[in-house]
């Protein structure tokens, strides 16, 4: 069997949990911590990783994982280096959308947002919470930058680690948070026959529209 019909032959049927107009909550950042929650009392490994895709100013994509650090009315947190590709592009154009897959409940939430810097205390606060050798990796790592090899950046991270020796390393300049400020969700449950249950969050105003789209 060659690796077409292989993946031609990939099936799963999705039968966990329905999600409709009557058991959904009406706020989407509550129903997001409805279901996030669920996630953590699984413990399943990296619950908050996300796919976050971003576009340069040319409208060129990109996509990754990144970890979410934090949410809340306001928006969802990561972090990154701001010499990146990926803040280089936020910073061109500060739009993204953010993608979280939990195969063990079957659901799929998107989100679509504008982006915004925190704060340089807001990141701080955040970085002085991190392990040390997180932070030593930090300041040693000029993120998508090219090195000439995996030593190269050892050997830095160890000149680095044993300069802060006993201190406290200070955040740099480059290094920092972002917040998707979102305008759209979409919450997916997985269902039988493919015929999957997606509702939708749009801003309108200070309030939220919901509609139901065809899977």
């Amino acid at each position: 069997m060659n690796s077409k019909k292989q993946l031609a032959d990939i099936r799963k049927e999705y039968l966990q949990d329905r999600l409709s107009e009557d058991n959904i909550i009406r706020n989407p950042f509550l129903q997001f911590k409805l279901w996030f929650d669920q996630v953590l009392k699984l413990k399943i490994d990296e619950p908050n990783a996300m796919i976050l895709a971003t576009s340069d100013k040319n409208g060129i994509p990109s996509a990754r994982t990144v970890l979410l650090k934090s949410f809340n009315e306001m928006g969802f947190t990561f972090f990154s280096n701001y010499k990146s590709r990926k803040s280089r592009e936020l910073i061109q154009n500060p739009r993204a959308s953010i993608v979280f897959f939990w195969k063990e409940l079957e659901r799929q939430v998107r989100i679509d947002g504008l982006v915004e810097k925190l704060s340089r205390k807001e990141s701080e606060e955040y970085f002085n919470q991190r392990p040390f050798e997180s932070r030593i990796a930090s300041i040693a790592s000029q993120q998508s930058e090219v090195i000439p090899d995996r030593q190269f950046l050892e050997d830095k991270f160890e000149m680095i680690k044993q300069e802060y020796a006993g201190k406290n390393p200070l955040m740099p300049f480059d290094w920092g948070g972002f917040l998707v400020i979102p305008y759209r969700f979409e919450f997916w449950q997985g269902r039988e026959n493919r015929l999957h249950d997606r509702i939708i969050f749009e801003k309108a105003g200070n309030d939220w529209k919901l509609s139901r789209l065809s899977p």
